[in-house]
């Protein structure tokens, strides 16, 4: 079944004819601002699956916080664009206002959005950001999120899969220490810090539906083997950063074979060319195994937020009988 992304909205969208969910795919920096060409291959493996798919692009910026909110609002226009779109194509459409239904993937600095989504979806985030970021800059914020004032306000109960999780600071994003410095100091350095970042999901009640797949030679988010290594790399490690962090809070983690940029790639031929010269550039599909990975990781969640239901369903059941 071939890909085919029509543009709705701010977004590229792929509805699937029988789809059992559907995937909001948020990217790296710069790759992340053309999804449907830099990750082709990954995200036409999750819609041979049965996945509708929505790509979400955005500019590369150092404020974060403005483009997790325009996100909460594009997710407000697809949720009533998509099923009209899906009955004019003649597909199925009760799927799309189902929010259990939606699944969050982001690969790199796209995992950061998603992060700050499930933040911005607690209930009285304004009193706890307050505790991490200075008062004028919690104004600016609530503003902006009163001017955007999306309809829909929560991803609660959406499973997130994180891939190579970059929560990016300035320092990230400019290699050369002494100009993240001034840009900081300046005032115009990335927002929320890593630092302001991590504290935030620290101290969320939330963050209980979240899947991560890390690579063995990743240097930019890090993997499970910084633990072995020296202080200093321990610390600049995202991946071992948020194992620490969610280990009691049901966390599906698989670390395989690669470098950061893994999920970048387009398929020619029987060979996947990963558009990174630095890297393998080019190989064999039979060789992959992200996209196996991280649709087994997808209906693992599903199985286990089913199984929570019967639960509740039992729990209920057996509050009613006494």
């Amino acid at each position: 079944m071939n890909l085919k992304f029509t543009p709705l909205s701010s977004s590229w969208v792929a509805l699937h004819p029988q789809p059992h969910g559907v995937i909001q795919f948020i990217g790296g920096a710069f790759f992340g601002s053309f999804p449907t060409i830099f990750y082709r291959h990954f995200l036409s493996q999750m819609y041979a699956e049965g996945y509708s798919i929505i790509a979400l692009p955005f500019r590369f910026s150092f404020q974060h916080w403005p483009i997790a909110i325009s996100l909460l609002k594009e997710q407000s226009i697809l949720a009533k664009a998509m099923p009209e779109l899906a009955e004019k194509l003649g597909y199925q459409n009760n799927i799309y206002t189902d929010p259990s239904k939606y699944f969050w993937v982001g690969h790199s600095l796209g995992c950061k959005y998603i992060m700050l989504l499930e933040f911005l979806s607690e209930n009285g985030w304004q009193d706890k950001l307050r505790k991490y970021v200075n008062a004028g800059e919690v104004e600016k914020i609530e503003r902006i999120f009163h001017q955007i004032h999306p309809s829909i306000t929560t991803i609660l109960n959406q499973h997130s899969l994180l891939i190579a999780p970059d929560i990016s600071d300035t320092n990230s994003a400019i290699p050369i220490p002494a100009l993240a410095k001034l840009i900081d100091r300046i005032g115009l350095g990335g927002k929320p810090s890593r630092k302001q970042t991590q504290s935030l999901i620290k101290h969320s009640d939330l963050f209980q539906l979240i899947s991560m797949i890390s690579f063995s030679k990743d240097t930019v988010a890090g993997s499970i083997t910084d633990g072995e290594k020296s202080k200093e790399i321990q610390d600049k490690s995202d991946v071992l950063w948020l194992i620490n962090t969610f280990k009691n809070r049901g966390l599906l983690h698989q670390e395989i074979q690669g470098k950061h940029l893994e999920p970048v790639g387009v398929k020619v031929g029987n060979y996947i060319v990963d558009l990174n010269p630095l890297d393998k550039f080019i190989q064999p599909i039979s060789h992959r195994c992200l996209e196996q990975v991280a649709l087994h990781l997808l209906l693992e969640e599903e199985r286990r937020k089913k199984e929570e239901g019967r639960k509740e369903i039992r729990k209920n059941l057996a509050l009613s009988e006494f």
